[in-house]
């Protein structure tokens, strides 16, 4: 006698090719779903804000530390610097602060500063410390503020 091979059932093997689940507390399992909760224009414009403050943070940084090393070795610079932090300030305020009378004060503030800037034309020594002084204390502020984290309803 010839043992007879069982077919197998087409309902078995891919149940067995599979990989068991593991249900995880809110991590949704399986293939991502096409029907998104989030339309594309709204992750299209929340990439932009992501671009716009990292952007935004690069042209603060670099012009803060034009301003640093100025005002550190006492030499002179350039109004560039300054045009820089505040347009990169201008551009961190438009993506990040969700106030918009505040987020519109410090665009509007940050404009002026531009225009005063090219108007005088040069850069003072009292300017570069106010900037310097200015950035520690806010980052001193938003380095020891707690972020708020919404209460998780019983």
């Amino acid at each position: 006698m010839t043992p007879e091979t069982e077919q197998p059932d087409p309902s078995r093997v891919s149940e067995q090719s599979e990989p068991p689940r593991r249900q995880v507390p809110g991590i949704p399992v399986g293939p991502p779903r096409q029907d998104s909760d989030v339309d594309q224009e709204a992750h299209e414009a929340l990439q932009m804000k992501v671009a716009m403050k990292m952007v935004g943070s690069a042209m603060v940084f670099i012009g803060f530390i034009q301003v640093f090393m100025s005002a550190s070795t006492g030499a002179e610079i350039s109004i560039f610097p300054m045009i820089l932090y505040f347009a990169g300030l201008a551009l961190w305020a438009y993506s990040s602060v969700r106030i918009v009378v505040v987020r519109y004060a410090v665009i509007a503030f940050s404009l002026f500063c531009i225009v005063a800037f090219i108007n005088i034309g040069e850069v003072l020594f009292w300017h570069k410390y106010v900037i310097y002084w200015g950035t520690i204390a806010m980052v001193v502020y938003f380095m020891f503020q707690n972020p708020m984290k919404p209460s998780k309803p019983s």
